[in-house]
């Protein structure tokens, strides 16, 4: 495995974790245990963007920096 991925891996793990705990101390985590109906309907999916988004944030930002770093 490339030093590229294993850069974006990291601060992409790094990202989404990141965005689960701002999510958490919004209280995002307590609507979505408390929504009426199922759990896999729009808020689950909501959340999971969220996540994603900033797991993606964070791993283009240090691949855009790494880069920047090397030249």
């Amino acid at each position: 495995m490339g030093s590229t991925v294993k850069v974006f891996l990291w601060w992409f793990i790094v990202g989404a974790i990141m965005a689960l705990a701002v999510i958490m101390v919004q209280g995002g985590i307590r609507e979505v245990m408390q929504a009426p109906g199922s759990v896999w309907e729009l808020k689950l999916v909501e959340l999971l963007t969220t996540i994603m988004g900033g797991g993606l944030l964070g791993g283009c930002v240090a691949l855009i920096l790494n880069r920047i770093k090397k030249s």
